[in-house]
């Protein structure tokens, strides 16, 4: 009956299904057979049109599926029918699946007509590694799940990242689907059993891995952190839930210890405006000066603590207009002072800004985040100053799922602190967000602290291990000794110029090899 499917319709299909090997469900085994089924029948296109197709029709099914949480953002945007929603995440995947088609219309270029071989493989692998980075990089990026991110509760396997990054260990893992496809096909037991075998024991290593996220066990006067999680919604918001917001916080941020402390807040959750400088309507609309609302926080810390949260900030001109706002993280220590900021760099299209405004107003769309004023984004990687602990570096929302632009390189902070508002996500997008976030960890060798409204917020060793969770949807805070950092990784070295020269490792090997068969 399969055989009688049309091939379109089988790779619309393997690509949905190939989805279900990311979080929530994690069943990478699944997304290896898809893989290697599609690979299958894109060697056996007739023509590179018919090779490009099922490439594009296995992103469409894969990205509506692995995105469904972009529908969910529609449902809090007053301008905007959340019906929209379910047509954006589509939109979005017709553009997305263009990616993996190129993948497969450069590996058809190098395939062998009677079955798919190793120089197929290995350039199919090498032309995905040149995909993802491309999804990442054009038109401000895109770099959602990685196909590598399956990997990431199989801890050997995810290790890899470490030497050579996300987007190299996703071509890998496309070679390593093309060499499953090849074993089946030889019909030889030898290399079926070997098949067998390393499944197996990629299957025993994730339940491992799961029974070892244990805490790291420091001296008991080690500097910690501790995570606040409210659970507050984005339908339990107005305008004038600031004090309330505050105070659930407040509640959850605990009290001082003997150990210096770094209270972290999420995205989105402080209304007050902590900054001095703006004109008084600005704090009229917030309902305190700023003076007044670090002193709140400062009332929360101890002598030798200090608290990150995310926050607003304001630009404006000589004559007192506002001309423009950043989506920031404020530190404030014990003694009520702003010590620190850093404003968002890679801002979300949509979300944070409208691109060609000129153009999508007079339709009627608007950004998803309320608010007119488009915000400015930020310089780049930058740390904040924690005493006793040393640079702590700050990704905001999903700036974190961008490999190898987390880090400043040239002064590599002690971790990664990650805030960020997946209130919007659904129920898909946050478990993803926290799999792209323990990557970080694993590509970096830094431990990442996330803080999120309604979670999934967490404490993530620098191995990518999970040290203690809030879960979804729950109001908790969990608090622990901060995790050390590894050594820099290979990765924390050279960045993608790892995951450059295996593509071209990968690439040229399959062309030679092809070359020389020929």
């Amino acid at each position: 009956m399969v055989r009688r499917l049309p091939p379109a319709l089988i790779c619309l299909v393997l690509g949905a299904l190939a989805a279900c090997g990311f979080a929530p469900w994690e069943s990478w085994p699944l997304t290896l057979l898809c893989v290697a089924v599609w690979m299958l029948l894109v060697n056996g296109a007739s023509s590179v049109r018919v090779a490009l197709w099922r490439g594009w029709l296995f992103g469409l099914g894969h990205f509506t599926v692995n995105d469904n949480w972009f529908q969910h953002a529609f449902d809090f945007q007053d301008k905007m029918p959340p019906v929209l929603g379910y047509a954006a995440a589509v939109a979005l995947a017709l553009y997305l699946a263009v990616y993996p088609a190129m993948a497969a219309g450069v590996a058809w270029r190098f395939r062998n007509e009677t079955r798919a071989d190793l120089p197929f493989v290995l350039v199919f692998a090498g032309a995905w590694i040149a995909a993802e980075w491309l999804r990442a990089t054009v038109f401000t990026g895109y770099a959602w799940d990685p196909l590598a991110v399956i990997w990431v509760p199989v801890q050997p396997v995810a290790a890899v990242a470490a030497w050579v990054g996300t987007y190299a260990l996703s071509g890998l893992t496309i070679a390593a689907a093309g060499l499953v496809l090849m074993a089946v096909r030889s019909r030889r037991p030898l290399a079926i059993g070997a098949v067998v075998v390393a499944a197996s024991g990629g299957m025993a290593a994730q339940a491992v891995s799961y029974l070892t996220d244990t805490p790291v066990a420091l001296p008991a006067d080690a500097p910690r952190v501790r995570v606040v999680q409210p659970n507050i919604s984005q339908q339990d918001r107005s305008d004038d839930d600031g004090p309330r917001t505050f105070a659930a916080m407040a509640r959850l941020s605990g009290r001082p210890g003997p150990a210096p402390r770094l209270v972290v807040w999420p995205e989105g959750m402080l209304r007050d405006y902590v900054e001095d400088g703006y004109p008084l309507v600005a704090y009229a609309y917030a309902g305190s000066l700023p003076w007044a609302a670090r002193r709140r926080i400062a009332a929360l810390l101890g002598s030798r603590d200090m608290l990150m949260t995310g926050g607003d900030s304001l630009r404006f001109d000589r004559r007192g207009q506002m001309v423009g706002a950043g989506n920031s993280v404020f530190a404030v220590d014990a003694r009520a002072r702003l010590t620190g900021r850093y404003d968002k760099a890679h801002l979300v299209p949509y979300g944070e800004y409208l691109p060609m405004p000129w153009l999508l107003k007079p339709l009627g769309l608007a950004r998803l985040v309320p608010g007119d004023m488009d915000f400015d984004p930020g310089p780049g990687p930058r740390n904040l100053v924690f005493p006793g602990v040393g640079a702590i570096g700050v990704q905001l929302c999903y700036e974190i799922v961008f490999s190898g632009e987390v880090v400043d390189r040239a002064h590599r902070p002690a971790l990664l602190f990650n805030p960020s508002n997946d209130a919007w996500f659904g129920r898909w997008g946050p478990p993803q967000h926290l799999a792209q976030a323990r990557m970080r960890a694993i590509e970096e060798g830094l431990p990442i602290i996330r803080a999120t409204p309604t979670g999934i917020s967490a404490i993530i060793a620098a191995d990518g291990r999970l040290i203690a969770t809030v879960p979804h949807e729950h109001a908790g805070a969990i608090e622990a000794a901060i995790p050390p950092a590894l050594p820099p990784t290979l990765f924390a070295r050279f960045g993608n110029l790892m995951a450059a020269l295996v593509g071209i490792a990968l690439f040229a090997s399959g062309v030679a090899m092809r070359r020389q068969r020929r």
